[in-house]
């Protein structure tokens, strides 16, 4: 009898053992996931501050391109707006990459620019 409760004991160590050392590699990979998403954050934060540059070396070029530079600006507060959000920055990084590209496309009428 001493040797089943022996039996019993270690396979229960064992069982917690492993649950134990799952539930770590799960808040490594949750650690590791909010550290991967901080970093685009801090990506799409850079990229959405080099935009009034942008916008203001073409604007001095195409001043009739209004709207090109409201969809950018709206675009851009779109992503700033969105924090941690995920849906909300990849919706927002959306809409500013399709911004981007018909404020590309206004740059590519003026190549002294």
């Amino acid at each position: 009898m001493t040797i089943a409760i022996i039996v019993i004991i270690a396979v229960l160590v064992l069982v917690g053992l492993f649950v134990w050392s799952q539930y770590n590699a799960l808040v490594r990979l949750n650690e590791r996931v909010e550290e991967a998403w901080s970093d685009i954050a801090v990506q799409l934060k850079y990229r959405a501050d080099l935009i009034p540059n942008l916008v203001e070396t073409v604007k001095g070029y195409a001043t009739h391109e209004k709207e090109v530079f409201e969809n950018v600006s709206s675009a851009r507060a779109g992503l700033i707006g969105a924090g941690n959000n995920v849906s909300d920055a990849a919706k927002a990084e959306g809409e500013l990459s399709q911004a981007l590209g018909r404020l590309f496309a206004v740059a590519e009428n003026y190549p002294e620019l």
